[in-house]
């Protein structure tokens, strides 16, 4: 395991060996104590806000303790599902912190010390805390590119300032040279390694990550220009990033320097394979005619804000997702930059609101709403009466409800937790985690979903599963049936009620079976005989 290790280390460093491995091993213990912790703790409800208080006062390194929640997560087998689950959510929360306070501190340096690269990578990382994503691993990349770009350039015009050993630190003032450099780009990016805009699937989120898009070769409007804009520099061309509506664009100066003339500058579409467009061809690309300030130049905040801005809509859109992950993560990002925007602090605490999460961080949001703007006083009111009432049925709660199949009432409930089963209507895939003696959802859902059309209707068992696309059902138990070849369920919360997959049925982690005691002994005789029959 040392070998990721490494790189905390320089070789002129005099370290004691063992030293390091006592730490190393503590760090392992704790990791271990904490992740077991986690699921008696946070069984009934999300991980709250102040449940990682004691991960942020550890006392020990916290690349050791990371290092052994990879260990954690990197177990092979179907086994520990309950463990990866939590080391994955304790991960997840310590890279993010990590990576807030990374792009806090980007965010205070003068302006020209802000690469747009870095600040693109900080948005990829802070969304996908658990890749291995960092800046030099892609700024090697777009060196690569940039090598590819000279090559083309030396054939052309072997004497071009660009291939001198300092290109990049020197601006090429000659807008003839420029355009060389630009034609070079144009044809290694677009002609040789076939990079382009993604027209087919503009809407995945994929397309504003700058790694993906250097591992798929396609992106939207302001990831390409970001990568264009960067290449251009490295080479001695400065280009500038353009806030132009509906379609990110880049500027090419071919007048005086700082002009403010708008006539004096060439746009550029790193989306449409680097064409070049007067001011005329911009407003053709997006259908209608804008004011000179929508051609302006923006800072590396502005281009941050509309990059995180672009994942806040994706966020909003997706249905499938009902932990709005990406939704989250881009809130974050965005009251990170700007802390005190009431439109974006009153969406974070709805959110909060609606999943049921972190209700005294809703009441802190409110607080705060209330304070920068008085006049919100209606909305903040109505979910500060709501989150109260939220915090004072949750002290109500008297422990987990126990579901035992001898009791009279649940004697038609034929299915068991932990059976891998198959919609027979929409055929997909899911696994039992609980189930009801009979409907208990509210009337308004019963008629959503046409229970009453059921031959049995609401009177009949229904059961809580996990589906394979991610999302969790409550079916009734005339539209389930045996899976005939069980397979494991890629749920992101699986290994919040299973702590194995046994190639045919789940094994209930501790805290999901105290609430159903009987049910893992009626599943393992099930599977015995569902599938011991089946192979004879």
């Amino acid at each position: 395991r040392w070998p990721s290790l490494l790189k905390y280390y320089s070789h002129s460093d005099s370290v004691s060996w063992l030293e390091e491995y006592k730490a190393r091993h503590n760090a392992g213990l704790e990791a271990q104590r904490i992740v077991a912790s986690f699921s008696k703790r946070f069984f009934s409800e999300h991980v709250p806000c102040d449940g990682f208080s004691d991960i942020e006062t550890l006392g020990c390194p916290s690349h050791f303790f990371e290092d052994e929640l990879m260990c954690i997560l990197n177990m092979e087998g179907r086994k520990g599902l309950t463990w990866k689950y939590y080391a994955k959510k304790i991960l997840y929360f310590l890279r993010q912190q990590n990576i807030l306070k990374n792009l806090k501190e980007y965010l205070q340096r003068p302006t020209e010390r802000q690469s747009f690269l870095e600040g693109a990578v900080l948005i990829d990382q802070y969304c996908n805390p658990l890749s291995d994503i960092c800046l030099k691993s892609v700024q090697a990349q777009v060196d690569d590119i940039t090598d590819k770009v000279r090559k083309v350039l030396r054939t052309k015009n072997p004497r071009h300032p660009s291939l001198a050993s300092k290109a990049g630190e020197v601006l090429i003032p000659e807008v003839e040279l420029q355009r060389q450099v630009l034609d070079a780009m144009n044809c290694v990016l677009y002609e040789q390694l076939k990079y382009k805009g993604n027209e087919l699937d503009y809407y995945n989120s994929l397309n504003s990550y700058i790694h993906q898009v250097l591992i798929r070769r396609t992106g939207i409007p302001i990831s390409l220009s970001v990568l264009y804009l960067t290449i251009a520099r490295q080479l001695g061309v400065k280009l500038e990033p353009v806030n132009f509506p509906s379609h990110f664009l880049l500027r090419w100066c071919q007048g005086k320097e700082g002009s403010t003339d708008i006539f004096d500058y060439t746009y550029i579409d790193a989306f449409g394979k680097g064409k070049q467009l007067t001011v005329k061809e911009c407003e053709y690309l997006i259908g209608h005619h804008v004011t000179e300030e929508f051609y302006g130049v923006v800072t590396s905040k502005e281009v941050l804000q509309r990059m995180v801005g672009n994942l806040l809509n994706l966020g909003k859109r997706e249905s499938t997702d009902q932990s709005y992950q990406l939704l989250r993560d881009s809130l974050d990002l965005y009251l990170a930059m700007y802390p005190d925007n009431v439109q974006h602090l009153m969406l974070q605490a709805r959110l909060y609101f609606h999943l049921g999460i972190w209700p005294e961080k809703v009441l802190d949001i409110l607080q705060h709403i209330q304070a920068l703007d008085p006049s919100q006083h209606g909305a903040v009111g109505y979910l500060v009466q709501h989150t109260l009432e939220h915090i004072e049925r949750r002290k109500e709660e008297l422990g987990p409800e126990v579901k035992h199949r001898s009791d009279e009432k649940h004697k038609e409930v034929c299915f068991s937790i932990g059976l891998v089963m198959k919609h027979k209507r929409y055929g997909y895939n899911c696994v039992i985690y609980g189930w009801d003696p009979a409907c208990m959802m509210g009337h308004e859902w019963i008629r959503n979903m046409n229970v009453h059309s059921l031959p049995h209707g609401p009177h009949q068992p229904f059961y809580n599963v996990l589906v394979e696309d991610g999302s969790c059902r409550y079916a009734a138990q005339e539209n389930l049936e045996y899976n005939s070849e069980p397979r494991e369920i890629p749920h992101p919360d699986i290994g919040r009620y299973f702590s194995e997959f046994t190639g045919l049925h789940y094994l209930a982690n501790t805290e999901l079976e105290i609430r159903y005691p009987e049910d893992m002994e009626l599943t393992r005789a099930t599977v015995q005989k569902i599938y011991s029959s089946g192979k004879e």
